[in-house]
């Protein structure tokens, strides 16, 4: 299966290990936006507002492409500070275009609590808390 990894800077950590197992399973992966340099962002941010959207609006555009091209999103929701099960904006948008497109959508662990809950239920995701082998 093709599968675009999603997850917030603060998880891309945790990629590598999850990447090489679902390789090892036989599946082609897209990594995420800036995943070898993950806070590029914030650097150019602190640098210049208008370099800093300009950048944006192509991660955005760059996103709806990935998840076109594969037949799944792996959302990795680890912990982000206080906020259990985290998912960033991004990650949420890819999510709602793999929604869109009819793609699958596997969440490593449980939707997280917050203003966003009803609607990834919606996405109905399926639930893998950490078992890689559901992926299929």
């Amino acid at each position: 299966m093709k599968i675009f990894i999603c997850a917030s800077k603060y998880n891309y950590c945790h990629i590598p290990d999850i990447a090489k197992k679902l390789k090892k399973g036989g599946h082609i992966l897209t990594f995420p936006n800036r995943y070898n340099d993950p806070f590029y962002e914030e650097r150019v941010k602190k640098i210049s507002k208008e370099k800093h959207i300009k950048i944006k609006r192509k991660y955005l555009k760059l996103q709806v492409k990935k998840v076109a091209r594969n037949d799944a999103l792996l959302v990795i929701n680890f912990d982000k500070e206080k906020n259990k099960n985290y998912i960033g904006g991004s990650t949420f948008l890819e999510m709602y275009k793999a929604f869109e497109l009819g793609k699958k959508i596997f969440l490593y662990n449980p939707i997280p609590e917050g203003n966003l809950k009803d609607e990834i239920i919606a996405f109905n995701p399926k639930i893998i808390n950490g078992n890689l082998n559901l992926i299929k």
